[in-house]
């Protein structure tokens, strides 16, 4: 594990999974850990008002396994910025992020999110305030433009801003957020992707870490990026299919040892579950992150259906996880109907 490197400096991210809204939360990052012990692991994003007012423990909360961790904020007030930026360094986190790409209404409605492209100064004000209330990385992920936006002074300025106030890492989405017109999920897939953008970016900024993110489906793209760029981020590719992450200690980070199978990790993961239901959560909320992992395999239907079905009992235990496994066979051959509808759609930054 890497609790005790410093992220960017004696640990680079080299592969991360993307903050997404409604997925990545305490349940899935501790689900992927056991997959890849590098792998940056994002929060969902939370925002400055929910960190400082409301229930941190709800809100903040993670397991000493999920490190490396980076936690995404979303706000655009320097003071509140910095506030909520200590209390994520006190609670134990490896970073902290700006959200620079959110376009829901959401965000609009609070001016921050993708809205802060058109704001590169504010946003180098809220990077200023937190460097200089906490030890940890501070970092961004931003769009290349929005709207009307021309990405290359767009982007050029939003790096600019955050370069010169002492970000850490800059971590950019391959496409433009359309504030009006698109919706989230549209957002993620209409804009046209522009990857030689960033690359223009990273020839600017040869010695800032440059993460690419957007559109990266599987690891032999990903691995097509790493000779560019610094790192790589997936969002909903590695969400609905997280067998892939058991290749990546190897392929990306370059360990000698053996891939993790998606046997293998839901046995690790096995302990978690039964902690967390002994602290009074519900298996569903715990397994539907895990509905994807044997994409492809025999039995992968099966799998989906008992988790589905009685994860949601009352009383509901890690018997039932046992059950699903018992249901996939270890075969290399594929069999399987697998949509992104067997378990809804998330929204990243």
């Amino acid at each position: 594990m890497t609790t005790s490197k410093r992220l960017y400096s004696e640990h680079q991210p080299h592969f991360a999974i993307a903050p997404m809204m409604a997925w990545t939360d305490r349940h899935c990052r501790a689900f992927h850990r056991q997959l890849s012990r590098h792998a940056l692991l994002y929060t969902e994003m939370v925002t400055t008002g929910a960190v400082i007012h409301g229930d941190r423990d709800k809100i903040l909360g993670f397991s000493d396994l999920e490190h490396p961790i980076a936690c995404q904020l979303g706000g655009s007030e320097p003071e509140a910025m910095a506030a909520s930026a200590k209390i994520v360094e006190d609670w134990g986190y490896d970073e902290v992020n700006i959200n620079v790409g959110c376009p829901s209404d959401r965000v609009q409605s609070g001016a921050f999110g993708a809205c802060l492209m058109l704001e590169p100064q504010l946003v180098a004000d809220c990077v200023k305030a937190m460097k200089d209330v906490v030890d940890i990385p501070v970092t961004v992920k931003c769009r290349i433009g929005v709207d009307e936006q021309d990405p290359e002074p767009a982007l050029d300025a939003i790096a600019d801003a955050v370069v010169t106030a002492g970000a850490d890492a800059l971590w950019v989405h391959a496409r433009k957020a359309w504030l009006k017109g698109l919706s989230p999920k549209e957002n993620r897939d209409i804009p046209p992707l522009d990857y030689d953008r960033v690359r223009r970016l990273k020839s600017r900024f040869p010695d800032l870490f440059i993460g690419i993110n957007g559109g990266i489906g599987d690891l032999e793209l990903a691995e097509t990026f790493l000779p560019e760029f610094d790192g790589v981020m997936l969002g909903r590719a590695a969400y609905h299919t997280p067998q892939m992450m058991g290749e990546v200690d190897r392929r990306v980070y370059g360990d000698t040892g053996e891939d993790i199978s998606p046997w293998q990790a839901v046995e690790a993961y096995l302990p978690y579950i039964e902690a967390r239901l002994s602290e009074g959560a519900r298996l569903s909320n715990i397994t539907r992150h895990m509905l994807g992992l044997f994409h492809g395999r025999p039995g992968a239907r099966s799998w989906r259906r008992i988790l589905t079905v009685e994860a949601v009992k009352p009383g509901a235990g890690t018997e039932v996880v046992e059950k699903a496994l018992a249901a996939v066979q270890p075969q290399d051959h594929a069999d399987d109907d697998f949509s992104e509808s067997d378990i809804g759609s998330g929204e990243a930054a």
